[in-house]
């Protein structure tokens, strides 16, 4: 059975009634024990699982909003850095070459980080996470594998 402790589920212990050993029992019934502590250590490792990520989740979306903010805040700094650019080169170019400038500096800075991330996205590949679909074929073939021995 679950626990609850200071962050929520953190502990599994056993069903009420039930006994570590049993030594009058049979394989049967002790197979079915097995399979139900497993069954409910399984569901109890989800819950926990479920409660981790729940938790985890509320963080990130705090801290994500947060980002977010930050993220607007630099754009308008940017935005007045570009401006002081302008006023500070209209102090000895026309306004209109002032303005020139600072926009060609600004697109090639643009294309410049987009050619690099296009690089970035190509050296990348398939987003197909290969080594784990590798380990997880080995397991599926470890597991015919005993499967065929046990038949055998």
């Amino acid at each position: 059975m679950l626990r609850e402790g200071r962050g929520g589920v953190s502990a599994v212990t056993a069903p009420a009634g039930h006994h570590q050993y049993d030594s009058s029992a049979s394989t049967g019934d002790l197979v079915g024990q097995a399979a139900m502590q497993i069954s409910t250590l399984v569901r109890a490792e989800l819950a926990l699982a479920k409660a981790e990520l729940t938790e985890k989740g509320k963080r990130a979306g705090i801290g994500g909003g947060l980002f977010g903010g930050a993220a607007v805040l630099a754009v308008y700094g940017l935005g007045l850095a570009l401006v002081l650019a302008v006023v500070a080169l209209d102090l000895v170019w026309p306004l209109w070459l002032a303005v020139l400038v600072v926009t060609v500096v600004v697109f090639a800075a643009a294309g410049i980080a987009a050619l690099v991330g296009r690089r970035q996205l190509q050296a990348v590949g398939s987003p197909v996470p290969q080594e784990t679909v590798t380990n997880v074929q080995q397991d599926v073939d470890a597991v015919k594998a005993a499967a065929r021995e046990g038949r055998s």
